[in-house]
Order: structure tokens, then C-alpha cells, then sequence
């Protein structure tokens, strides 16, 4: 009998399929070998890392060619190869956000390792667009940006480098105002900076506006031995009128006017002298800032004054003068004829002969006998100045008393007010003083002092022997006077002006 063949379990097929392979069993001692790790390391990074060659520089490093003896190595490989990662990640995340869409972001700013990094060209390369060790470039110094900026574009030159802004700033000098000297340095190669620049302009600009100001100031202003348009054509108007044949020049100058010759011609209604003396009033109250004071508190002008430009306050102050020369014209004091009176202008008779004016007292050097005589006529003047004008000079001084043909001639009246007044007897004091200073220094021996000569002027008979009470009991005798005014204008009615004489008052 044939003996059946014994199936065994290795022949017949398993009907749930290929049975496990068994696992090999492995010996202690094979488990501490160290190929027997290598092998393990590399069948797991066949699972992990699927497609990739297991080489020695795959996705892990290993120790073979390095020295891992030390943390520090070990710890920047692991730092390394964790960066790889993730910017292998990133890399994924940039194409899954991006797809298809024709705008893309690229996520570059975020990577752990430069791109430059990881390029396979050898260092023993050099590119050839390197310069840096270029022997005809290495006497330039390598210019270092400032603010520690390392980024693309780092050797790129702005608008903002020194030597570029430095340049451009002094190519710039050039429309400063012609006025500002910037000097030779555009032509060289200079380089100012921002800082430097700055200055000079802002210097330029405060140079411009001043030599504007000074050039308005002229234009629309009088001034010393000038006249501005305006006052220009009021003079070529007198020429063509034929009130003036010709203005020949200035004579003299003041705080407060400019004084020129010119020849006389002719007017209808009245005589005009061959020699005429022009008085134009300086437009700007610099000279003279206390002008105020004479006029405001005359009645005459009280009523105009306020509210009024300083133009329109000159053209006052001259029709002041004016009227003052007529009242001490009528009286016969010495003085200069008014011949006609135009905005700022007057047009007087002119004191001296042949363009020469006549000196003053103090300019005149007279003898002790002329002294004496002058001393006398200012002493009568002062009295029909005061009692029959009805006027205080307020500026009478040696400057502006003249001496021409033995006689004493009274000028600059534009100032002068009358005893009532706010303060005319301040005006009054103060003129005795001047004069009786000037004519006791010429040696006059009969000259009295400021006191007793504001008593003889006046008529007040003030008896204090000090200055200090003196002017006390005057500032007294004003406030009286001022009281009295007011009480008195009350009753007024009408106020008549007239041309020739001081203004009268009538009652109802």
C-alpha cells in the first residue's frame, strides 16, 4: 500500500493569506553592534523619507566624516537639520496657499536658511562679476551704510548718500537771491550737507526780507535827503505850476524834515520871493516819536486827531506850523513867510542869500555886543510870542533861532502850542532854560536864570527859590488852567478859525 504524502503546513496554502515572515531572533551581542544600528537607522528613514537615497548626506547627518564627540556640534547639526525641515514645510504651505492664482506670495522672509546657502557651486569658484579683489578697485574704500542695513540692495546709491546729497546741495546755492555772496566754492567740488545747506538758506531768506524792508521803507517814506514818489510828484507839480522855477538842492536837515532850496516863480493871488526854502516833513515818526503830544491836546486839531494814519498826522503837523507862522507873521515877529502849503509840503521864504542859509545862534560865533543885542530881541520875542500869539515855541533853542541881518529869526514852530495847554507851561520853562543857558555861556551879564526869566516871559511871579518847587507850582497853575478850559468849553458855541491870527472864541 502506497503511503499517503504528508501535507505539511509550510506546503499548503494559508486561505487567509501569505502568512508573517518570522521574525529572525537576534543574539544579545548583535543587539550592542553598531552596524546592526546602522542598518536599523537606515530601514527607518526608508519608511520616514520614502523615494529619497539612503546616502550619507540624506535627510539625517551622520558621524562618520564629523567629529560628534561634542554637544556643540551635535546640537548646531540637529539645529540644521531641523531648519531644513522647516522651510520644506514652508515651502509646501507657499504652494498649497498659492495654487494656481497668477498673484503669489512667496514666504522667502521666513525661512530658517539663506537660498545661497544651499547652492551646490564649489568654493573654490570665484564669479566673475566679483570685484573685491580687483586690483584696480582696491585703492576705493568700501563705503559702509549707515544704520546697519544688510539687506538687498545694500551697495545701491540713493538720493541719499553724502556725497550725492552733498553735491546736489551746493549745485543748489545757485538760486539763492543774487543779493547773498555764496561765493567761488560752486565751481570746485564741494559738498555741503543737509545741516550746513539749512543754514545758509534760511540765512539767505532772513537777508532777502531785510533788504525788502529797507527797500519798502525808502520807497514809502522820507528820509534824510530823500523823497519818496509821492512826495516827488507834488514837487514836479509846484515845478510845472509854475509856483517853483527850479529846486536846486538841500540845505539842511532834521529830526523831523528836510529843507531844500529852490527859485521862485509866481502865483496869481500872491507874491512869491525869488529865493524859496521847500520844507518837506519826514513821513515816519522814528525820527521824532513824541509828535503826538503837541498836537492831541491842541483844540485847534484835538477833534482830527484821533484815528488817523501817520501819513495824515504829518500833513497835520505841517498845517500846524503854518497857521503858527501866520499868527506870528501878523504879530511881526521875524520868521519865514508862508507861501503855500500842499499835503506834507511847505513852501516858505527862504532865510540867507544866494543858497546860503543864515546861521543859527549857535553856528553865528557873534561878539559880546551881538550876544547882548540877540539877548534882548530873543527876550522881546519870547514876550510877543507868549502874550500877543498867544504861543509857546516848546523847542526854542540856539538850533532855531537864526541870525541874518542883525536880527534874531524865529523857526521850527511846528511844535509850538499855547499857554492853556496840558502842559504849555512845561514848554514854556523848559525854553527859558534853554536860552538863558546859551546866552550865559556867550558871556551876558545881565542874563537871569530859567526862573526868573519864565517870570519875566510870563508874568506869573512863581516865588520859589528850588527847581523842584518851582515846577511844582506849575504843574499846579496847569491843572487850574485845564480845569478852567473845560469849565469854559462848555459855554462855547461856535469856533472861529481864522488864517491870519490865533483862533477867537465867542460865547452865545
Amino acid at each position: 500500500m502506497e503511503q499517503v504524502g504528508i501535507i505539511t503546513s509550510e506546503a499548503r496554502p494559508c486561505p487567509w493569506g501569505a502568512p508573517a515572515k518570522p521574525i529572525n531572533q537576534c543574539s544579545l551581542t548583535e543587539v550592542m553592534s553598531e552596524e546592526l544600528a546602522r542598518e536599523l537607522q537606515l530601514e527607518e528613514e526608508s519608511h520616514a523619507f520614502p523615494g529619497e537615497a539612503l546616502t550619507d548626506e540624506g535627510p539625517f547627518l551622520t558621524s562618520e566624516n564629523l567629529d560628534t564627540s561634542s554637544d556643540a556640534v551635535l546640537a548646531q547639526m540637529l539645529q540644521m537639520q531641523f531648519d531644513k525641515e522647516y522651510d520644506a514645510q514652508l515651502l509646501r504651505e507657499e504652494k498649497k496657499f498659492n495654487g494656481d492664482s497668477k498673484v503669489s506670495i512667496s514666504f522667502e522672509n521666513f525661512r530658517k536658511v539663506n537660498p545661497c546657502e544651499d547652492s551646490d557651486s564649489s568654493g573654490d569658484e570665484v564669479d566673475w562679476q566679483d570685484t573685491r579683489h580687483d586690483p584696480y578697485k582696491a585703492d576705493k574704500p568700501t563705503t559702509t551704510p549707515k544704520r546697519g542695513f544688510i539687506g538687498k540692495g545694500k551697495d545701491i546709491t540713493t538720493k541719499h548718500d553724502e556725497v550725492v546729497c552733498g553735491r546736489k546741495n551746493t549745485a543748489r546755492m545757485e538760486n539763492f537771491v543774487p543779493e547773498f555772496q555764496v561765493g567761488d566754492g560752486i565751481g570746485m567740488d564741494l559738498k555741503l550737507s543737509n545741516q550746513v545747506f539749512n543754514a545758509l538758506k534760511q540765512h539767505s531768506i532772513s537777508e532777502q526780507r531785510k533788504s525788502a524792508r529797507l527797500h519798502d521803507k525808502k520807497e514809502v517814506s522820507t528820509t534824510e535827503k530823500v523823497v519818496d514818489p509821492k512826495t516827488r510828484l507834488l514837487l514836479y507839480k509846484m515845478v510845472n505850476a509854475g509856483v517853483l522855477e527850479t529846486i536846486n538842492g538841500c540845505v539842511s536837515t532834521g529830526k523831523e524834515s528836510v529843507v531844500f532850496h529852490a527859485s521862485g516863480g509866481s502865483m496869481e493871488d500872491q507874491e512869491v520871493p525869488d529865493e524859496c526854502a521847500i520844507k518837506v516833513f519826514k513821513t515816519t515818526l522814528n525820527e521824532f516819536k513824541n509828535r503826538d503830544k503837541y498836537i492831541k491836546d491842541d483844540y485847534r486839531f484835538k477833534e482830527r486827531f484821533s484815528k488817523l494814519n501817520p501819513r495824515k498826522i504829518i500833513r497835520m503837523w505841517a498845517e500846524k506850523e503854518k497857521h503858527n507862522l501866520k499868527r506870528m507873521q501878523k504879530a511881526g515877529i521875524p520868521c519865514p513867510e508862508v507861501v503855500m502849503l500842499k499835503k506834507h509840503i511847505l513852501v516858505m521864504s527862504f532865510i540867507g542869500k544866494d543858497q546860503v542859509p543864515a546861521p543859527t545862534l549857535k553856528e553865528a560865533k557873534l561878539g559880546l555886543e551881538d550876544s547882548k543885542a540877540a539877548y534882548s530881541q530873543v527876550l522881546e520875542l519870547m514876550k510877543q510870542l507868549y502874550h500877543q500869539c498867544n504861543l509857546v515855541h516848546a523847542d526854542l533853542s540856539e538850533y532855531n533861532m537864526m541870525w541874518h541881518d542883525g536880527k534874531v529869526w524865529l523857526i521850527d514852530v511846528s511844535q509850538s502850542v499855547e499857554p492853556t495847554h496840558p502842559h504849555g507851561l512845561e514848554f514854556l520853562y523848559r525854553d527859558c532854560r534853554n536860552v538863558s543857558q546859551f546866552f550865559q555861556k556867550c558871556g551876558v551879564p545881565e542874563t537871569p536864570n530859567e526862573r526868573e526869566l519864565f517870570n519875566i516871559v510870563s508874568d506869573l511871579n512863581i516865588t520859589s527859590d528850588n527847581q523842584v518847587d518851582f515846577l511844582a507850582e506849575i504843574e499846579a497853575l496847569e491843572k487850574i488852567n485845564e480845569a478852567h478850559v473845560q469849565n469854559h468849553s462848555k459855554k462855547v458855541a461856535t469856533f472861529q478859525r481864522d488864517d491870519d491870527g490865533p483862533p477867537r472864541l465867542y460865547d452865545e
